[in-house]
């Protein structure tokens, strides 16, 4: 095993048992093409089907392969994560174990990393062999992630993607956030991030892992992205500001009525009661929400002080 390989390749699975032998041949010709120092980690995601064996066989005959397998099936970000943790290269290249991914693209990633100096560069699948309940869902993601994070990139789920060694050590990966890796590298102060066209392949084993799930998760988990970006260390900027604005409204629509009764009462002419009036109960409520938000805005704030997240992945075996 090589203690700082030039390349450290990232390769998260759940159930592609037929692939990994071809995967990790493919790998091995690029890398001895290019004469690259490397290393392959696979993160087994709990699977079911084998694929534990034959990484295991594959570690035997490659001291280059390192492997992880999970208790149970957490999803591809925890396995990113855990990938990430336990990778030595300079820079770290992910791809998924189905085989779309194409390792003949790793060369000119990593020569994007460390000659023209791209923190991130993510893979784009241009011309795709996915069904349209898949690639259709993808366009509007990307159309709605390049407008909240400002990262113009065409793909932001491909699997494949290179980065600086840096980025990944700086970054934690959680829930569904695979997806949106170059903003959480952006927010973590990497703004250098490239795209790359590369082939894509239709399946050649197994099944989609895709699921109906990812309508919902998506936007949440981008909305989490871009809060927790902006918002993250300082969230009293943004429920402070949000109350402020209730509050004033409020305060301003309570004073509008107050001091058109104080003048009616003056000037001896019928008002109707406060109670009576809709705009009362506007001021109320604006006022009463924007006095909640500031309480989550320090709440929020004595939270983040005084916690630290963390993850824990029950890992069955490491080798």
């Amino acid at each position: 095993m090589i203690e700082n390989p030039n390349i450290s390749i990232v390769v998260p699975l759940f159930n592609e048992v037929e692939s990994l032998p071809e995967l990790h041949a493919w790998i091995q010709r690029v890398m001895k093409a290019n004469t690259f120092t490397y290393e392959i980690i696979f993160v087994d995601d709990g699977s079911k089907d084998g694929s534990w064996e034959v990484v295991e066989s594959l570690r035997t005959n490659d001291t280059c392969v390192r492997a992880i397998k999970f208790q149970r099936n957490y999803g591809k970000s925890a396995a990113l994560q855990k990938g990430f943790e336990a990778c030595k290269g300079d820079v770290v290249i992910t791809m998924d174990a189905d085989l779309q991914d194409s390792p003949d693209e790793i060369p000119e990633l990593y020569r994007m990393i460390t000659e023209d100096d791209f923190d991130v560069v993510s893979g784009w699948k241009k011309k795709r062999y996915d069904p349209l309940t898949k690639t259709i869902p993808t366009k509007l993601y990307n159309w709605t992630a390049r407008r909240l994070t400002g990262i113009y990139l065409h793909d932001f789920n491909c699997g494949l993607k290179a980065y600086k060694s840096a980025v990944v050590k700086s970054i934690e990966v959680y829930g569904d956030m695979h997806r949106y890796i170059p903003p959480l590298a952006k927010y973590a102060g990497f703004t250098k991030i490239g795209e790359k066209v590369v082939h894509h392949q239709a399946r050649k084993y197994g099944t989609t892992k895709f699921g109906l799930n990812r309508f919902l998760n998506g936007p949440l988990d981008l909305l989490t992205v871009v809060f927790m970006g902006k918002f993250g260390k300082k969230p009293m900027h943004f429920f402070g500001a949000m109350g402020t604005l209730l509050f004033i409204i409020g305060f301003g629509i309570a004073a509008y009525l107050g001091i058109v009764k104080v003048i009616s009462l003056i000037s001896e002419n019928p008002a109707r009661l406060l109670a009576d009036r809709a705009e009362f109960y506007i001021a109320l409520t604006a006022m009463i929400i924007g006095a909640q938000f500031f309480l989550a805005g320090f709440v929020a704030e004595l939270v983040g002080r005084n916690s630290s997240s963390r993850n824990i992945y029950l890992i069955e075996k490491t080798i």
